[in-house]
């Protein structure tokens, strides 16, 4: 076989021949697809201690207690802790001193006559790594896409072997078992837009790494992290929430970066379908935006959410480019007020035609697409650097006939310009501040907020490096 990778067959054969795994199925609302492969490719009595489904909901209340929601990761969570527990205390004593345990369990909706959307659900898998050891864990977050309830079985099936054997077989390289949760699929049939690592056979995961994993390799459009760190399924977070975003690359965050947030947020939310609504703020980092530029890595991307997150501010990981594909993935999660914070050149780059070559309607199709729903852009200005004018966003200079087209968003309130702003930080721009800092220009610590300058000079973050450092820049 070579290189190539196991069939779904013989990755759950692998696991039902190894005498050291043994383990628990636990399914509820897609079928027992996970477990009939186990079933289907023999040999299932030296693997399979019990499979259950628990479809009534009761019946699974009674098992794993009252869940306010039954498709959640807290239902997940309360099924993998039930099911080890009970499989740890009847087995352990006879088998324990050989036997990695484990349970897999899923929560999943799939689509039906009376749910004709595509599927969605959490799947999960608690294992020892070693006899004995406390157990370590995986979740993750599934969208089944396939138009037909028995294909989005199928692939919930697919995916559960892949998510088992990646457990026990592929757990020492995680970024190689992510790309390996699609064998035998594709992204047309699965997205994957949470996963997280837990326990001591993950012991230095860091799980905002594991989220970019998603996103770089294509298992999902963007994945987020809470400025406290925890990966979550974006739902969790903005369902039903008056949503501001700002994009940027937030190398490093500046006085002007974090000005223009919270001047948007302070208009956003004297809208009056926003009023007495505390939203949800995001610094949306797309993937063209963490690799422009520069030899960007892993530890780049993660000292930006590293001083994000001291921000307070929660991460968006996308693969977005034009500004109408961030509204619509997140109007798939609200249907209150999205609020879209900008410097005045990205204003200029929506009216640009060279970004729209894959729409037959170019920049009227992106716009119409942009503003359909309740999307409200905020402006923040610039400043000429050979003029040294201030232009907001009604009479900057704008290509003809496009100027007509920014007139009429503000006329029917889709752009708003900001109107308090501090004048101060309109002669900061982000590749000055970097450039500085790796130069050992001590200048740029005027151009960021205090904790920003802290956490670079302290972790020596984006080259930083003072005027007595002979280092070459990086």
């Amino acid at each position: 076989m070579g290189d190539a990778p196991l069939t779904t067959q013989q990755k759950a054969l692998a696991l039902n021949l190894d005498p050291a795994t043994y383990g628990v199925f636990a399914e509820i609302g897609g079928g027992q697809e996970v477990a009939r492969w186990f079933f289907s490719v023999g040999a299932a009595a030296t693997g399979v201690a019990k499979a259950i489904s628990a479809y009534d909901m009761a019946v699974s209340d009674g098992l794993y207690g009252p869940a306010q929601h039954y498709v959640s990761r807290q239902r997940l969570e309360a099924m993998l802790e039930h099911e080890f527990a009970q499989l740890s205390q009847q087995l352990g004593p006879r088998r324990g001193d050989a036997t990695t345990f484990f349970v897999f369990a899923d929560t999943v909706a799939t689509r039906s006559y009376g749910r004709p959307a595509n599927g969605r659900g959490w799947m999960g898998v608690r294992f020892q790594a070693h006899p004995h050891d406390p157990p370590s864990e995986i979740v993750l977050h599934v969208h089944l896409l396939h138009a037909s309830a028995l294909h989005q079985k199928e692939a919930l099936g697919v995916l559960g072997v892949n998510m088992l054997y990646g457990a026990f077989y592929q757990r020492e390289t995680p970024s190689g078992l992510i790309a390996s949760l699609i064998d035998d699929l594709s992204r047309e049939r699965v997205e994957i837009d949470m996963i997280r690592f837990a326990g001591p056979a993950f012991a230095g995961i860091d799980n905002r790494l594991m989220a970019l994993q998603l996103v770089e390799r294509g298992l999902t459009d963007a994945a987020m992290f809470t400025a406290t760190g925890d990966v979550v399924q974006p739902s969790e977070v903005l369902h039903g929430k008056p949503i501001l975003v700002e994009r940027g690359s937030f190398r490093p965050a500046t006085k002007l970066t974090l000005d223009l947030l919270e001047r948007a947020r302070q208009q956003f939310v004297e809208e009056p379908e926003v009023r007495d609504q505390e939203p949800v703020v995001l610094a949306e980092m797309t993937l063209r935006s963490l690799n422009a530029g520069a030899d960007v890595g892993h530890l780049d991307f993660l000292a930006r959410a590293d001083i994000l997150g001291a921000l307070g501010l929660d991460v968006l990981i996308s693969r977005f480019e034009p500004y109408y594909q961030v509204a619509e993935y997140l109007a798939r999660y609200t249907e209150r007020p999205i609020g879209i914070a900008v410097g005045l050149p990205s204003v200029r780059q929506i009216a640009d035609e060279k970004y729209y070559a894959d729409l037959p309607g170019g920049v009227l199709e992106s716009a119409g697409r942009l503003f359909k729903r309740s999307v409200k852009m905020y402006v923040y200005p610039t400043r000429d650097p050979a003029s040294r004018q201030i232009h907001s966003v009604e009479g900057a200079p704008l290509s003809p006939p496009w100027h007509h087209l920014r007139d009429l968003l503000i006329e029917i309130g889709r752009i708003e310009p900001i109107r308090h702003y501090d004048e101060t930080y309109l002669s900061i721009h982000t590749p000055e501040a970097r450039l500085r800092i790796e130069t050992g220009d001590p200048s740029w610590e005027e151009m960021v907020p205090p904790v920003v300058a802290e956490m670079i000079k302290t972790k020596k973050l984006f080259g930083y490096r003072t005027t007595d450092d002979q280092r070459p820049v990086a």
